[in-house]
């Protein structure tokens, strides 16, 4: 069990601009219970049973007016706030809101790393127990796209003690790095598409059941579908969306237990996957489907079984040609004697050279036995080279 909640993510939440539809939206995608917060009515829980998975709050009419979507965000467990804040400064990050003290919750601080990306950080008044793997309902994976993966994992490292826990070779779109603590891992970090009009920022999911079933659900009741429903490596399935209202999410569905390899995502689908903005997502890229591998070998050696035969009827079939061409040759050319021979005794008739005719004919089985045999050699020669090539 973690001996310190520096690190972990510990609570998430939605600031959006319809509290109402957003309610109805996520009930119906993920099966949260809606229930206002006893403190402050007008702040949301997001409850699986009795237990809180995050926050619904209306967007800030600042924020609204500067021209920010709604958003998910994402708060990080610190035993230190005032540390914490120091350590983002230090780091080259800036400090968008100093820490402020809820009664009977803790300490928050609205903050942003050097790259852009925005996050909270948190010191709760009654330190909870993080467990692993999490819950459906819950929150599984994090995900950063930014501008410099290799800085922003330098910055959150020293900010909260991550530890890289894997990797992902995605080609010329660069490395995804997974990161957690104690062998858990939490997320990953990539390279930001140059393309993505966006700034750096972080990407939430929730575990559900079904990815393929949460995708559909969340397409009927209006949100849309941006990259997936799609298998990553190590089984698992995931989708990107967006709500009705423009905030960007994700879901993540566990792979069977015979096939899971990792408690996450094991990578990013592509960097192109990342979600550009509600009003302009990115477009998906390469799509692994291992399924059909088996399926495609089966192919191949049906098609080489039904190749087999055929070879073996065109050797035989060569084979029995050279034979009947062989015969052939030497019955054209006994017929050739033939008519010569006649032709012969006709001319000699006419002529009276019976003497010549007689020679000629005398020549003719020379002829008959060996130019056949010749003929027969030169396409006998041929078919082999033939059947060689």
């Amino acid at each position: 069990m973690p001996t310190s909640i520096r690190g972990h993510f510990l609570w998430h939440e939605l600031m959006t601009t319809d509290t109402d539809a957003a309610r109805s939206f996520y009930r119906k995608v993920l099966g949260w219970k809606p229930v206002p917060w006893d403190q402050d009515p007008s702040y949301t829980l997001w409850m699986v049973g009795k237990t809180p998975m995050g926050g619904l709050m209306k967007q800030p009419d600042e924020a609204a007016a500067a021209g920010a979507p709604p958003s998910w965000m994402a708060y990080i467990g610190t035993d230190d706030i005032d540390a914490t804040v120091r350590g983002v400064e230090r780091l080259g990050g800036k400090v968008l809101r100093p820490a402020w003290e809820i009664p009977s919750v803790g300490k928050i601080a609205v903050l942003q790393d050097p790259q852009g990306a925005v996050f909270a950080a948190y010191a709760p008044a009654t330190v909870p127990t993080p467990k692993y793997p999490v819950a459906v309902g819950d929150f599984s994976w994090h995900e950063l796209a930014t501008t410099d993966p290799d800085a922003a994992l330098r910055f959150y490292q020293e900010l909260f003690g991550w530890q890289v826990t894997g990797s992902h070779d995605m080609g010329p779109s660069g490395v995804y790095r997974m990161f957690g603590l104690d062998g858990h891992s939490f997320g990953g970090i990539y390279r930001k598409p140059a393309e993505t009009a966006a700034p750096p920022h972080w990407l939430v999911y929730a575990k559900v059941r079904d990815s393929k079933k949460a995708a559909a659900a969340a397409q009927a009741a209006g949100g849309r579908i941006v990259n997936g429903p799609m298998e990553v490596p190590g089984g698992d399935w995931i989708a990107q969306i967006v709500d009705p209202q423009g905030a960007a999410f994700a879901v993540h569905s566990a792979a069977p237990a015979s096939r899971a390899k990792t408690q996450a995502p094991a990578a990013a689908p592509e960097p192109a996957a990342a979600v550009e903005s509600a009003a302009a997502p990115a477009a998906p890229a390469t799509r692994k489907a291992p399924s059909r591998r088996p399926a495609a070998k089966k192919r191949v050696r049906t098609a080489a079984a039904k190749r087999s035969p055929k070879k073996r009827a065109v050797k035989a079939a060569g084979a029995g040609g050279a034979r009947k061409t062989k015969t052939a040759r030497r019955a054209a050319t006994a017929g050739k004697a033939t008519a010569r021979k006649t032709a012969a005794r006709k001319a000699g008739a006419r002529k009276g050279i019976r003497k010549t005719a007689r020679k000629a004919s005398a020549r003719r089985p020379t002829m008959k036995g060996t130019a056949p045999r010749r003929t027969a050699a030169r396409r006998g020669g041929r078919m082999r080279g033939r059947r060689g090539r």
